[in-house]
């Protein structure tokens, strides 16, 4: 079933566009698939595949052609994950500990992939969990910034030492984004960081919701971004 899926994905890059009928069409093979979250993310690599081996080919007359096939594509995948459930998101605060118990708790229930963007790791309590869904095999990746990387107390060593793959940004600009998607269904976000001092003495704030588009968006800059610090390391 994947490879007939693969070669559909093909067929709508041959004009570098995807067109609404294309879309559909595609949506309705995944949907009728029901693919496994590993056949998804699969397909969502091919097509970054895809993009990279038609780089050399932009049309000049329209250079981000490519850029929306790709985001149709992601869409498509999106769209054929997210149950026909209804809306759910919620907010929580610091100082205390409910920002950090939510984080632990997605944490906790991740059963295939957890993508995390954030600015700094230094609370062991996260880092102890994170470390824990990579020994159960859950796909960890983890995006973070190089200005408190490796300071004292940063747990930024002892995840790269346990495999956790993982990218830092080494530009002179920070990557400050605070947020993890958890296997395609559910978006922490906002200014709480993963430190102790967010916990005990900040005011902060952390959202979670399951809304397909915010999950999209937030995907496809964390697979931009992911791409794009791998390609300068």
């Amino acid at each position: 079933m994947i490879a007939s899926l693969l070669m559909q994905l093909e067929k709508t890059l041959a004009d570098s566009r995807l067109s609404d009928e294309e879309k559909r069409e595609l949506t309705q093979s995944l949907r009728s698939a029901k693919l496994p979250e590993e056949g998804l993310r699969r397909m969502r690599n091919q097509a970054f595949d895809l993009v990279r081996q038609r780089m050399a080919e932009v049309d000049e007359t329209d250079p981000q052609a490519l850029v929306r096939w790709l985001e149709g594509v992601v869409r498509a995948l999106d769209v054929s994950r997210s149950p026909g459930g209804a809306h759910r998101s919620q907010a929580w605060f610091s100082p205390g500990n409910d920002c950090v118990n939510a984080v632990v708790g997605q944490l906790r229930a991740c059963r295939t992939r957890a993508d995390i963007c954030v600015f700094t790791v230094s609370d062991d309590r996260i880092s102890d969990e994170v470390l824990a869904a990579h020994r159960r095999r859950v796909a960890v990746r983890v995006i973070t910034d190089n200005d408190k990387a490796f300071d004292a107390g940063s747990d930024v060593r002892r995840l790269q030492a346990a495999g956790v793959p993982l990218v830092v940004d080494e530009t002179d600009a920070h990557m400050h984004h605070k947020f993890a998607l958890f296997d395609g269904r559910w978006l922490l976000n906002g200014s709480f960081n993963w430190t102790r001092s967010a916990s005990e003495h900040n005011e902060e704030n952390l959202v979670m919701s399951n809304d397909p588009e915010l999950l999209r968006q937030f995907q496809a800059a964390f697979d931009l971004l992911w791409q794009t610090l791998r390609l300068r390391g």
